[in-house]
């Protein structure tokens, strides 16, 4: 057996379908099922720090509750699930760091729209990817979009509202878009949420989003370092505030400077935005430690 040989093996990614590990190019799903149908299903996504999944109860948690709101039987305890997760990132050690992804799945359903309480896990374990290092050091540009998406309280598989908001921020040299209401007030972006920035003061919108992991570790940070404003935001109110910046699992904290082809604060990074991502920083390394 060669080197390359084994090289190559151990570069395949392991994945939890259903009750087995398998390698990727092994993972199957039924045509059938109601989440290649319709749509129907739910998923969540994280990240590790020195190969320690970042919060993932609270992942889980949150990858329940999804379900739940949209009438999805999930057959596995939260304890459970952790346990797979761990096993599978624990399979994946060929990676510096992963990505996480969990789904469940609508399941196969005889007139393709009813739930039957036979959908499936999957846990997928991915290399994590760099993303460009000028969004956290030049800060990148996002746009608004005036959309809003279904049960936002729910991370489903159902992305064609942020598919579509992405290709438009995408033809305008932006990496975001941000979804405003029928009433003209910021919610989200498709990954993210959103931080407004008046002075020393953190303003995000207080309701009709998903509560991001992200999010509520800024805002934890955030206690005794900055007043916070849990509020509606107009729209027009974004041209107001010296800073924003964005937040995910995936991306962690991007200042923004330009929103709408309009130039954020001074069209740079601000204080603070970096001292937040310099907090948000320190409290992933020490994560990541344990």
């Amino acid at each position: 057996m060669s080197i390359g040989y084994i090289d190559e093996e151990v570069s395949v990614d392991t994945y939890y379908m259903d009750g087995e590990f398998v390698k990727e190019d092994d993972a199957r799903l039924s045509v059938k099922d109601i989440t290649v149908l319709r749509g129907y299903g739910v998923f969540d996504f994280l990240i590790t720090y020195n190969r320690r999944p970042f919060h993932l109860e609270d992942h889980v948690a949150r990858f329940v509750n999804s379900a739940a709101e949209i009438g999805l039987q999930i057959r596995h305890e939260n304890s459970k699930i952790c346990d797979i997760v761990l096993e599978t990132v624990q399979r994946n050690a060929h990676h510096a760091e992963s990505n996480i992804r969990m789904v469940y799945t609508g399941g196969i359903s005889p007139d393709g729209v009813t739930p039957q309480g036979n959908g499936i896990l999957m846990v997928m374990v991915t290399p994590k990817m760099a993303l460009p290092g000028w969004w956290y050091t030049d800060g990148a540009a996002v746009i608004t979009v005036d959309m809003e998406r279904f049960m936002p309280i729910s991370k489903s598989t159902n992305y064609l509202t942020a598919i579509f908001a992405q290709q438009m921020a995408r033809k305008q040299g932006a990496i975001e878009a941000i979804y405003v209401d029928r009433k003209n007030r910021v919610l989200e972006g498709t990954t993210t949420n959103i931080f407004g920035v008046k002075g020393s003061t953190l303003v995000t919108p207080p309701d009709g989003i998903l509560a991001g992991i992200t999010r509520g570790v800024v805002l934890k940070l955030a206690e005794g370092k900055h007043a916070v404003e849990l509020r509606h935001i107009d729209k027009d109110e974004l041209a107001a505030f010296d800073e924003i910046f964005i937040c995910a699992s995936n991306k962690e904290i991007v200042p923004v400077i330009r929103i709408d082809e309009r130039d954020v604060g001074d069209g740079r990074p601000g204080r603070q935005t970096a001292a937040i991502m310099k907090s948000f920083r320190e409290y992933t390394e020490a994560y990541g430690r344990g």
